[in-house]
């Protein structure tokens, strides 16, 4: 069995179709391996058992010719199962190294996408230590740990104190306030509504300045 055309070069793109397509051909070989020896079991002998009786001569109690080609055919079957076998190992490292590059490939995109975002995220300003359940603040998504480049007009370029968040919230008292922080490296935006609850303030969080 010649390897063609057909067959994986080392130049083409291996996919698991070529893989399973292999694997066919090998289970087709086996099936024919296993036929001639069931013809070498009907006939009484293996492979190498004699043809010749105790006294030389062709045996008279078997299809010699039957035995011969299907020891033949097992030969020759034999060496095809080696090579395809090696040729399956050889396309399944193929692929696996290629989803592995591929894999490490997609994971440096990502890590440098990631960097590049949070290289233009601007540096927070203040950080929410505190959110009460129920309170305009854990409505709006506000969470421990969120930190602050943006809440209403006030900004990481404007910020001098806590002072101008409240004025802001104060001033803003029913109306929507665009309030964007950075979470786990990342930019999260949310509108945040100033208003009256059950608990103390307009918000019902704490928020600290961040030393800079």
């Amino acid at each position: 069995m010649k390897m063609t055309d057909e067959n994986i070069s080392g130049n083409s793109e291996i996919t698991m179709g070529d893989v399973k397509n292999l694997i066919k051909k090998k289970d087709e070989i086996e099936e024919q391996i296993k036929a001639y020896y069931d013809v070498l079991q009907d006939q009484g002998v293996g492979v190498e058992d004699s043809l010749v009786d105790a006294e030389g001569y062709p045996r008279a109690d078997v299809n010699l010719y039957q035995i011969r080609t299907a020891r033949h055919n097992i030969s020759c079957l034999q060496n095809d199962h080696k090579a395809i076998m090696a040729e399956i190992e050889e396309a399944l490292h193929k692929l696996h190294a290629r989803e592995k590059a591929k894999r490490e490939q997609d994971e440096a995109e990502a890590q440098e996408e990631a960097m590049e975002h949070q290289v233009t995220l601007p540096p927070p300003f203040a950080r929410v230590d505190a959110v009460t359940e129920g309170s305009p603040a854990c409505g709006a998504g506000l969470r421990v740990g969120d930190e602050l480049i943006e809440f209403g007009s006030v900004n990481t370029g404007n910020f001098q104190n806590l002072q101008n968040i409240a004025s802001v919230v104060q001033h803003s008292e029913g109306k929507p306030l665009r309030v964007s922080v950075i979470r786990a490296g990342q930019k999260v935006q949310m509108s945040l509504t100033p208003q009256r609850w059950s608990g103390r303030g307009l918000l019902g969080c704490n928020i600290i300045p961040v030393q800079r």
